[in-house]
């Protein structure tokens, strides 16, 4: 299958086996809304491949498009491209409304609500700061953009790191295309590819990879007492009715709760309805990704049952806007505070139409600046000479969260761990993981950070921890105890 259609969504959801014996519906009643966000979906997807990815319509249609089944084709249909606003319009106007989506300076596209016409623009959310200082062509990595050839260290095989490299590239499966692949030693890159059309200043989604970069955010406020691991959530819950917030039972989740994908809330992003409810109207369809967030009922005890929601990230997201206070603080917070200091002058953390950063999902950068963001955990929390996230946060993340104890210790906070019955790869690594194939992988054993950026489809699976492992045959274990 070469194409996820939300129909076929659809027939998952109404199978007997969705629906666990119980008898199953023959209308699925979500259409309408699976076909709205569908077109939010190409809206957003189109939208930032265009203006902040700047990518060719033809590339975006053959590769950002290529698990839908998308309105047109590069070459027309019933969708509007406006490059003069950077926006475009999916769809034609009837019962399903047209979807559109802008680009904003500093934030990506935005998605704007079904009501909403290209007149709306300027009401939406802008970041003014000005671009960090100084030009990446003339910097030496990892300020800029100039690497050295410094040859291979001690200890690494050219040849086994090439045959990672095309184990990475030369897929079994048409449908797992590889972008770009960089491997990172002690600060060094030691191998950089990139698939035709891709250079190192293309900016691609980082789907679910935005996550740790939200933990990073969250841990820098943590470190400094302003936000309380084991606090509960900083903010009421949804619906507000008098007196209600005293007695509800969620005002005992805490932010670790939410970090370790275990806050006990009612799942909305699982079972067939991913692209029918919950974030999926935050992402695609202009709806408050707040309010989502916290409109969500207590189904179990917080931190006993593990389970995969976006809107959990995202409830740790408005603690952390909570906590700063003021919105353009918050706007600015993590080119203050992460991307500037690391030189990732090619990231963009999106919002939705509120000015709520979706760090669950809506970040667009470039596989140079993910192994920037790697290096920062791989040298503990330092970069140069200042500290920038502690040791505690950095143990915090790696630690499996508890709910997974019983099924492999693979999860810690909002990063990725190494399963307990995977014995191929070292078990001090750690990950990143978005969907279509986006990852970084720590291996602080090796000094060593791996990015592999993708755009799968259809036939998904790629394992970071067989790209570890193929990685790894190419170093000396020796040589690296001894560096």
């Amino acid at each position: 299958m070469k194409r996820l259609t939300f129909a076929a969504i659809a027939l998952v959801l109404l199978s007997p086996a969705a629906v666990h014996g119980q008898r199953g519906e023959s209308y699925d009643y979500f259409a309408p809304q699976r076909e709205m966000i569908q077109r939010g979906v190409q809206a957003i997807l189109q939208c930032n491949g265009l203006f902040t990815g700047d990518r060719t319509l033809e590339q975006v249609f053959d590769q950002e498009l290529a698990y839908l089944d998308p309105v047109g084709t590069a070459e027309g249909g019933d969708y509007v491209v406006d490059r003069e606003r950077k926006a475009v319009a999916i769809g034609a106007p009837g019962a399903i409304p047209v979807m559109r989506a802008a680009f904003r300076d500093g934030i990506g596209c935005v998605i704007m609500a079904p009501d909403q016409t290209f007149d709306d623009i300027a009401e939406l959310p802008i970041q003014t700061a000005p671009p960090l200082a100084g030009d990446p062509s003339g910097m030496a990595w990892p300020d800029g953009d100039i690497v050295a050839d410094m040859g291979l260290p001690a200890g690494v095989d050219p040849v086994a790191l090439q045959a990672a490299s095309d184990w990475t590239f030369e897929r079994e499966s048409e449908e797992q295309v590889t972008l770009s692949f960089i491997v990172v030693q002690d600060g060094q890159i030691l191998h950089e590819r990139y698939a035709p059309g891709v250079n190192a200043v293309t900016k691609t989604r980082t789907w679910s990879t935005a996550k740790s970069i939200a933990s990073t955010l969250i841990g820098m406020l943590v470190d400094e007492g302003r936000l309380d691991l084991d606090a509960p959530l900083p903010f009421g819950w949804l619906p507000e009715n008098a007196g209600s917030q005293e007695t509800d039972p969620r005002r005992h989740i805490t932010l670790r709760h939410a970090l370790n994908m275990s806050s006990g809330l009612y799942p909305v992003d699982s079972w067939g309805m991913e692209y029918a409810t919950g974030s999926g109207f935050s992402y695609w369809a202009g709806v408050s990704s707040v309010e989502g967030a916290r409109n969500r009922s207590l189904m179990r005890e917080p931190g006993t049952f593990w389970d995969y929601e976006n809107y959990d990230t995202l409830l740790g997201v408005y603690a952390m806007k909570l906590a700063i206070g003021d919105p353009q603080a918050y706007l600015e917070f993590p080119r203050e505070r992460l991307l500037d200091k690391l030189g990732m002058r090619n990231t963009f953390l999106s919002t939705d139409r509120f000015g709520d950063f979706i760090l669950s999902s809506q970040v667009y950068t470039t596989a140079r600046d993910l192994a920037r963001f790697g290096m920062l955990y791989a040298q503990n929390g330092m970069w140069k000479d200042e500290r920038l996230l502690s040791e505690e946060w950095i143990e915090f993340v790696r630690t499996p969260a508890p709910a997974t104890s019983e099924s492999g210790n693979f999860y810690g906070g909002q990063w990725w761990l190494v399963p307990d019955d995977r014995t191929d790869v070292p078990s001090d690594a750690y990950s990143t993981a978005g969907n279509r194939g986006q990852y970084v992988v720590v291996v602080p054993s090796h000094d060593l950070v791996i990015v592999r950026r993708g755009l799968d489809y259809g036939r998904q699976g790629f394992s970071q921890w067989d790209m570890t492992r193929e990685v790894l045959k190419a170093f000396d274990p020796v040589a690296t105890n001894n560096r």
